[in-house]
């Protein structure tokens, strides 16, 4: 069945986006004339090192030593890029930025809206850095934020990469344990965290959480207390943030740093083990951040970009990306459905938000909810919504448009933290088809894989990378052999990446992603190993063994079940159930929490002991047994009885009616 087209762009609107500026450069200055997207995308992947020096040259990146060449070998893992160079991520941020103009628009459920001046951000930046300075950063030191997504945070970052300094953030909604299991990886020398935030209109104290992540991290020198709940918060042992950032007379100065050099660790989970903690460039991150938000993006002078997000996911990182354009961002701390279910909505209308970032989860509950955008409000400014996080539902296409109307560019896309970019996602020259992803990122190979490494257009296969970019990871922190990096990503395709997504490449060149290949769970955009689960079910006495399973039917934000094996005597009752799931929230976080707990007599495992996720996950979702799992692959074929017995049942499991 052919997907409807809901929206193109006229002539007027293509000739005005930064992508045909883009093209018409490419053929005044290097000759090349390209006839469609298509085109061009097949010449940036074929062409890779001249597709990425054009993007070098176009966007001006200024470095300290020139590049000796841009990819001496494109072998995967272990691609190389511009040897030689020395630049600043933070540098490119505040170059050539007027001091009255706005940089970050801000608002919260504890502080009213307002804009921050490029001038007040460039202060507060450099007074940050001069204080991180005061307590003995340098360059390669880690410093780890434990904050909301305000304006502070984005300030600690830049002052953070200004001096060369790696670092990462969780929000403070994850549980004590979820943070020391990453931030403990990185043996971080500063810790910079909040007191307390408020969601949905409830107060969060985290100051005792603050005392055991501290206690968790032996690394520590100092940690750096925010008053954010309350003004005159303090805990012992800690620096005020007044003092951190008190040197209001500082000059902001750059590092220049080679183009390899850690810029963030940013945390994906595998199955098992700890998540993996990933290290990613100062250059790598500049470039694809550069090409993402202006070509794909399509973010011009005077927007106001925004995306639902957390300190804890990747789309914050590439979020303050975008003041690498001469466009604000605009950041949010709060529920988005507080004090209503339209409250995203308010908050473009409020702030004048140009392009809107949002996740399917938000529109399937405006959906839910009978809301209309555009009730009450002025979103005249509104000329894009984005859509990030699992795929959207051709219901939740349409739903965009029946509300917002023809003229409005909605572009869903995906990627993920182990890049932090999208690989297949909007092109503002091309059309949107009802439950599509527009088309596959300039300079990223994407490939739809079958099992025997055949390359398949209009079916669906492995989503994969068959040419690097520069924002791969150069490395997981602590794998000093390589051989977790190689595990995570080329396991199944030697020399190829493989990302754990399903994709179908259309003949047209679209996409549509189906889901997790892989058993990590995802809840919005935040991803999360199930060992990490198994370790929290773990504390609870009760429970022998575990297997988690989130089945992400379409048009749904995912349903969590919990299968339990508990100990001989042991009942399931709802003190149980309510225990096992309290545990998860606070040792993982409130989004990971199971929407359902049930109890089986035996989990799944392979013979060698492995427990079989992916096989029960299709099960449940309604795949034949037969085709999911061999069971003579399995220690106790009678295991899977239950599951199967489950899927055959004609229970919801999460469905929507």
């Amino acid at each position: 069945m052919t997907a409807r087209k809901l929206w193109e762009p006229s002539p007027a609107q293509i000739d005005g986006t930064r992508l045909t500026a883009y093209t018409r450069w490419l053929e005044r200055e290097h000759g090349l004339t390209f006839d469609s997207y298509a085109e061009l995308w097949e010449w940036s992947v074929r062409e890779l090192e001249t597709f990425w020096a054009s993007i070098w040259m176009f966007f001006e990146v200024q470095s300290s030593e020139p590049y000796e060449t841009v990819c001496p070998d494109r072998t995967m893992p272990g691609t190389r890029w511009f040897p030689g160079t020395r630049l600043s991520y933070a540098e490119h941020v505040f170059a050539g930025k007027q001091d009255d103009a706005v940089a970050i628009v801000h608002a919260s459920e504890l502080r009213p809206l307002r804009e921050t001046t490029w001038k007040r951000l460039r202060e507060e930046t450099a007074a940050i850095a001069e204080g991180l300075r005061a307590l003995g950063v340098v360059a390669g030191d880690r410093v780890v934020a434990y904050l909301p997504n305000i304006e502070e945070a984005v300030a600690a970052f830049l002052a953070c990469s200004s001096i060369g300094a790696v670092w990462s953030s969780c929000s403070p909604d994850f549980g004590v344990q979820a943070v020391v299991d990453r931030f403990s990886q990185i043996e971080p020398k500063v810790l910079l965290a909040v007191d307390g935030y408020r969601y949905g209109g409830r107060d969060h104290d985290r100051l005792e959480a603050v005392t055991r992540i501290r206690e968790g991290l032996p690394s520590l020198e100092h940690c750096v207390l925010l008053p954010y709940l309350h003004e005159a918060s303090t805990l012992r042992g800690t620096l005020p943030w007044s003092e951190l950032a008190g040197r209001r007379d500082s000059e902001l100065r750059f590092e220049a740093l080679p183009f390899e050099h850690p810029l963030w660790v940013l945390h994906s989970s595998g199955t098992t083990g700890l998540p993996k903690a990933i290290v990613q460039s100062q250059g790598g991150i500049l470039l694809e951040h550069l090409k993402m938000v202006h070509l794909q993006f399509d973010t011009r002078p005077g927007d106001r970009l925004f995306w639902f997000t957390t300190t804890g996911w990747m789309m914050w990182n590439l979020l303050v990306g975008g003041l690498l354009t001469d466009a604000a961002i605009v950041l949010y701390d709060g529920s988005p459905g507080h004090p209503g279910p339209d409250a995203l909505w308010s908050l473009a209308a409020e702030a004048g938000i140009t392009c809107l970032g949002i996740s399917p989860a938000y529109i399937a509950n405006c959906m839910q909810a009978g809301i209309d955008p555009t009730g009450g409000r002025d979103l005249s400014r509104l000329r894009s919504v984005g859509s990030s996080g699992s795929p959207l539902s051709p219901e939740g296409f349409r739903w965009i448009y029946d509300h917002l109307g023809a003229e409005l560019w909605l572009f869903s896309m995906s990627g993920g933290t182990d890049v932090c970019t999208a690989f297949v996602g909007g092109v503002p020259t091309l059309p949107v088809y009802e439950g599509e992803l527009q088309a596959r990122a300039l300079g990223a190979k994407v490939e739809a894989f079958d099992p025997e490494g055949r390359s398949l257009i209009d079916q669906v296969g492995e989503l994969v990378l068959t040419e690097p970019m520069p924002s791969m990871p150069t490395a997981i922190w602590g794998d000093d052999d390589g051989s977790r990096y190689r595990e995570s990503y080329f396991d199944l395709y030697p020399g190829i990446w493989r990302h754990g997504d399903w994709i179908e490449i259309t003949s047209r060149g679209t996409a549509i992603i189906s889901g997790r290949s892989d058993s990590t769970i995802n809840r919005g955009g935040v991803r999360i190993g199930t060992s990490e689960i198994y370790r929290a079910v773990a504390l609870v006495p009760e429970v022998r063994e575990a297997l988690v399973v989130d089945l992400t039917w379409p048009g749904t934000t995912g349903w969590i079940i919990l299968f339990v094996v508990l100990e001989d005597g042991a009942e399931l009752d709802g003190e149980l159930r309510s225990r096992i799931v309290r545990r998860l929230r606070e040792t993982c976080s409130p989004r990971h929490a199971p929407d359902d707990v049930r109890q089986v007599d035996a989990v799944p495992r392979t013979i060698s002991g492995k427990l079989v996720e992916v096989p029960v996950k299709r099960i449940l979702m309604g795949a034949e047994p037969a085709t999911t799992v061999s069971r003579d692959s399995l220690a106790e074929p009678a295991a899977l009885d239950s599951f199967v017995e489950l899927a055959r049942s004609g229970e919801p499991l999460g469905r929507q009616p």
